[in-house]
């Protein structure tokens, strides 16, 4: 049986990189995105290994129905889950000035969409007896930045229930690690005012090589988390 792989906001950056990489890696991908006609013209360059079906799934992870029904079309489909990427994300800039709704699209977005993945993937991972979640959060999950209190808080908050999570369920034989980057050269990273250059920030590709390392442990190994900082933003 072929391994499985879900990557939500798998339409472009991180997720895409991890999609199109997972593929090159013989997974199986279940694309999610909320823009379909995306994500079937990503699935149309997707490697294809013998007996491999990708999937595509329109959904707005901040919805939990669309969610339980997205995963139990992509159980019905695939059979298994053997890596879970929690990518999808949303950046609104600001602090206290934030609009109780941004606050909330970001909670909803980068925190609770995570929980309600895997909510519906451990008990799957835990009667397999392996599996591997994957929670990409942010260097702004370790360090709370000055005037981005909200998205601060949303990644702080992914990170603890990605440690929780981590302790909970490594005995069942279940990888969870929270990967943390700084500045993306991705369009998130652009369209909220990066002041590096595209070469001077951490690649899509640098995280995806990461999960191939991880991916590639003993089974003995756990990482709980990753820290990608850019050389010159550390200070």
């Amino acid at each position: 049986m072929n391994r499985v792989a879900i990557v939500t906001g798998a339409s472009r950056g991180i997720g895409r990189a991890m999609a199109i990489g997972l593929a090159e890696d013989g997974f199986e991908v279940a694309l999610l995105a909320r823009g379909r006609a995306e994500l079937e013209a990503l699935a149309s360059t997707l490697v294809i290994g013998s007996g491999v079906e990708h999937s595509v799934h329109a959904v707005d992870v901040a919805d939990a129905a669309a969610v339980a029904d997205a995963m139990a079309l992509i159980l019905d489909r695939h059979g298994r889950v053997d890596v879970l990427v929690n990518n999808a994300g949303a950046y609104v800039a600001g602090g206290l000035d934030l609009s109780v709704p941004d606050f909330e699209l970001m909670l909803k977005v980068n925190l609770v969409a995570p929980f309600l993945f895997m909510k519906a993937a451990l008990p799957i991972m835990k009667a397999q007896g392996s599996g591997y979640v994957f929670n990409v959060a942010s260097r702004a999950g370790k360090v709370g930045f000055a005037g981005d209190s909200g998205y601060v808080a949303a990644k702080f908050g992914l990170v603890g229930l990605n440690e929780s999570i981590y302790r909970q369920f490594a005995e069942a034989g279940i990888s969870v690690t929270s990967l943390n980057p700084g500045w993306t050269n991705t369009s998130m990273a652009r369209e909220s005012g990066t002041p590096l250059a595209e070469d001077e920030m951490i690649q899509p590709s640098d995280i995806l090589e990461t999960v191939r390392w991880l991916l590639r442990l003993s089974p003995a190994a756990r990482v709980r988390e990753v820290m990608l900082e850019c050389r010159l933003s550390i200070s």
